[in-house]
This record gives C-alpha cells, sequence and structure tokens, in this order.
C-alpha cells in the first residue's frame, strides 16, 4: 500500500492528506436541517449530516489529492449510526481511488491489539467466511506498550500489505510532557523512532516501509532529527494550518527525493467556509471552498520545496 501511496502523490504532485474529522459544528445549517428532516434530531440524523458532508468535500477534491484521514473519534461520538457513516465514508474514499488513512490511534497487547489489526486492516473470520470490517489501507497506531501492541499490526498488514502510521512526536502542545523526557541523554521520541525504522526494515516496499511514523508540523527542528533516523520511514506530519504549521516548517520532514512526508490538514480544509479567507464563498458552496483551501495548501507546500 505505501507503493500505492507514493504513486497517487506522484500523480497529483501533492504530498497532503485531508482529515475528514467532522464535528457537527463544521457541518453548515443547511446539511443538517436535510438530514434532520429525514431522520430528526438524532444519532441516525447526526450521522446522516457529518456523511452527506464528507461526501461533497471528497466530490469536490478527489482530483486533487492522494489521501484522506478520517479520525475515528469524530464518528464514535455518535454511537453505531456514527460507526456506519466511518464505514461508508473508507468505502466511498476507495471507490474514488484515494488512499484510507485511518486515523484510530490504538494501542494495546495481545489479543486486544490483534483484534484491533484485523477489525481496521485484515479480514475476520465468520464460520466459513471471512469480512473485512473497516478496511482502511493504513492505520495510526499508539506504541506506548511497546512492542506487543505494535507486532500484532505489523503482522496483519503484511499479510494484508497495508501499513501503519505510528505516533512518535504529537503535535500537541503538552506532548513534550512525556515525548521529550531524557532516556541516556535523549529523548523519548527518538528512541521510538529508531524502533520505527528497525520495525519498517522488516515490511519494506520499493522505497519506502510500509511502517511510517507521525511527526507533528509544529516540531520542524525535531523533524529533521527524526527525518535522518527514519530515513525509509514515511512521515505523516499533522498541525498544519489550524495548529499552525506552516509550508517553511515542512520542507526537514522530505527527504532529497521530494518524498518521504504526506501533510494533514483537517479543519482547515474541511471547515474551510468559516475562515475569512474563504468567507466569499457562503456556507452553500463549503466544498469549493475546502477545494480552493487544497490548491492553496499544495502551493504553499510545493513553494517551499522548490525554495529550500
Amino acid at each position: 500500500m505505501i507503493n500505492k501511496l507514493i504513486e497517487k502523490i506522484k500523480a497529483t504532485n501533492a504530498p497532503i492528506v485531508v482529515g475528514l474529522d467532522p464535528m457537527l459544528s463544521y457541518v453548515p445549517e443547511h446539511v443538517q436541517q436535510k438530514a434532520f428532516a429525514e431522520y430528526g434530531e438524532t444519532l441516525e440524523g447526526a450521522a446522516e449530516a457529518i456523511w452527506q458532508f464528507n461526501k461533497a468535500i471528497v466530490d469536490a477534491t478527489c482530483d486533487l489529492i492522494p489521501a484522506v484521514k478520517p479520525q475515528v473519534a469524530m464518528y464514535e461520538q455518535f454511537g453505531v449510526p456514527g460507526m456506519a457513516a466511518y464505514e461508508k465514508t473508507v468505502s466511498y474514499c476507495q471507490e474514488k481511488g484515494l488512499v484510507v488513512i485511518g486515523d484510530i490511534k490504538r494501542g494495546d497487547i495481545g489479543s486486544t491489539s490483534e483484534a484491533y489489526a484485523v477489525g481496521h486492516l485484515g479480514h475476520v473470520k465468520v464460520g466459513s467466511k471471512s469480512y473485512a470490517g473497516f478496511h482502511e489501507d493504513f492505520a495510526t497506531v499508539n506504541p506506548y506498550l511497546g512492542s506487543d501492541g505494535v507486532k500484532p499490526f505489523i503482522k496483519v498488514c503484511k499479510e494484508e500489505k497495508k501499513g501503519l502510521f505510528i505516533l512518535v512526536k504529537t503535535s500537541n502542545p503538552s506532548s513534550g510532557e512525556f515525548q521529550d523526557r531524557l532516556i541516556d541523554g535523549r529523548p523519548l521520541y527518538e528512541w521510538v523512532g529508531e524502533q520505527v525504522a528497525a520495525w519498517g526494515e522488516e515490511h519494506m516496499g520499493d522505497s519506502y516501509s510500509y511502517i511510517g511514523a507521525v511527526v507533528g508540523a509544529t516540531y520542524p527542528k525535531m523533524g529533521k532529527v527524526l527525518r535522518s533516523i527514519m530515513p525509509k520511514s514515511y512521515i505523516l506530519v499533522p498541525g498544519y494550518g489550524a495548529q499552525g504549521g506552516q509550508g517553511k516548517d515542512l520542507v526537514h520532514f522530505f527527504n532529497e527525493d521530494g518524498l518521504g512526508a504526506i501533510v494533514n490538514s483537517s479543519r482547515g480544509i474541511i471547515a474551510a467556509y468559516k475562515q475569512e479567507k474563504y468567507a466569499s464563498f457562503g456556507a452553500e458552496n463549503f466544498a469549493d471552498a475546502s477545494r480552493q483551501a487544497v490548491v492553496d495548501m499544495v502551493t504553499d507546500i510545493r513553494t517551499a520545496l522548490e525554495n529550500a
């Protein structure tokens, strides 16, 4: 799957991923009201609203981007109907030719980790048959429990030719409370990065590993260090736009081949119509605003890379 992701990035010349993280407050009133008219102000109504919101944005941007990253919590909050909307979103994006990174941030051990891996990336056996549950192409994994929590995911990835992005240095302000702690004179995130690189050597694509890393755009200097520690690991870079990251901050996340990183923007794209910059589109044309936000993001990153 890493080979497909790289092919899509090259074809679009857009090393970006759109985070499909649909808070109901992001969904324009007319979309909500249409869903509520059919299903009422219920969990089903909310799930229909976010599904229609997602669909419109995907339709407006799918020719410009290689991948999407739905954050499962935004769907889980609406219960079973929300999770149905999550699966529908995953399927629709794959039908449109997009690579889907399931932002699930799972981290457990033993049979629990195996079940998470099977549910999101593999096939579950039911009698004589097997089924793919949520069938994302990649998943994010929290490595805090160590190899016991990651190896079940790697096993399924090898079987299914799927991929992982393992949390190494996250973009949130308090990440340093643990991730920056020194162990034998080096920060924890460097130790995790080394382990990600080691895991990756066991599951290589043509030029990059199926085992990637999550490193926040808000820490560019750390990104430069981690890029050297994990030369063959693709880096998923959250924190662009709404969290403060800019194209000029991202240069060191990429390798000299112009590859090696994919940058995420969530509300900066899906809620673009709420920003002053894109207000002229109006809520009725929210998807067009998202498309323009994608164009602007790609231009920003390309320009930064060309001027590096």
